[in-house]
């Protein structure tokens, strides 16, 4: 079988294919168009987000196999169609939940404590100690919006709070030790923590908008490292504005491109943007919650073993 690789990616993962006796190729910089004048000859593809995989690339790949996706996500897939051709589907989200869950807890923490606004000001010589009084996360409920790999991980990492944790997803059953599942309403009404931990799917794009905010009871504090698009800006801005957002930790934004290696889809940056940059309780990070050096690796060993138990 033959695999072409479109982004790079850990080592181990050419290295351990080479040694199950597949013929790798890579091609990190040709057009789509390129890639699809070629990918006839294939039997696997290997892509983290460099671009989408429609229609017309799916009926050019005629004798392929699988896609591997390095990374959790599949939205750049059309996997409907990827299906009926009988086309196999491999993501990786056991590869960076870890990650995700950790970087979910030190947003969440630095936001209570106020780290990144005290760090800003100390090193302009300012001591402002009762203006940087903090929260203690213990006694708070989180509620996870998503129970999948990365909300479970997350629900992890919290058993060393006396916190309360509920979960809600649109799958049954999913709860367990570390997260009650409960109904949509019930989080809602005691969540002073939510956290998003969706796939990007037609349900859950824009889904945190005005009306989905102002159903929660209480105020409370809001991370997303999920996917921006499940998340219409000017209406978390307005929710900052008004105190019913109390402050926010994004490592995924609206504006990203589908590749998320650029921010913007545009040159025009939005207004909206502009107040998450000067605000001092929204805390950013560009798309690294599963971008750990051990995640690199996982996610490029996940992927290989996955293929062996598939096609070996």
């Amino acid at each position: 079988m033959k695999i072409l690789h479109l982004d790079q990616n850990h080592p181990l993962l050419l290295n351990q294919l080479n040694d199950l006796g597949y013929t790798n190729h890579t091609d990190y910089t040709s057009s789509k168009a390129a890639i699809e004048a070629k990918i006839t000859d294939y039997d696997g593809v290997i892509i983290r987000s460099r671009f989408s995989i429609d229609q017309p690339f799916l009926d050019a790949a005629k004798n392929l196999k699988f896609i591997g996706r390095v990374g959790a996500g599949l939205e750049n897939i059309d996997g409907d169609y990827a299906e009926k051709k009988g086309i196999h589907l491999i993501s990786a989200p056991e590869g960076n939940r870890n990650a995700v869950g950790e970087h979910a807890l030190g947003m969440l923490l630095s936001l209570f404590n106020k780290l990144n606004k005290a760090d800003r000001e100390v090193r302009q010589g300012k001591w402002l100690r009762e203006a940087n009084r903090g929260l203690e996360l213990d006694g708070k409920t989180v509620g996870l919006i998503g129970y999948g790999n990365m909300g479970k991980a997350f629900a992890k990492k919290l058993q060393g709070f006396d916190v309360e944790v509920l979960c809600y997803d649109i799958k049954t059953n999913v709860g367990d030790a570390n997260a009650k599942q409960v109904i949509l309403e019930e989080l809602k009404a005691k969540a002073d923590v939510l956290s998003l931990h969706t796939p990007q799917t037609e349900l859950t794009l824009n889904m945190v908008n005005s009306h989905f905010i102002n159903g929660f009871k209480k105020s409370f504090w809001f991370i997303n490292t999920a996917r921006g698009k499940s998340v219409v800006t000017k209406d978390l801005v307005s929710a900052l504005t008004s105190g019913k957002i109390l402050g926010a930790g994004l490592d995924v934004l609206e504006y990203e491109k589908s590749s998320f290696e650029n921010l913007f889809t545009s040159d025009k940056i939005p207004e909206a943007f502009q107040y998450l940059i000067q605000s001092e309780n929204v805390l950013l990070s560009p798309h690294v919650a599963g971008w750990t050096v051990e995640s690199n690796i996982k996610l490029s060993q996940t992927i290989v073993d996955k293929i062996k138990a598939k096609f070996c």
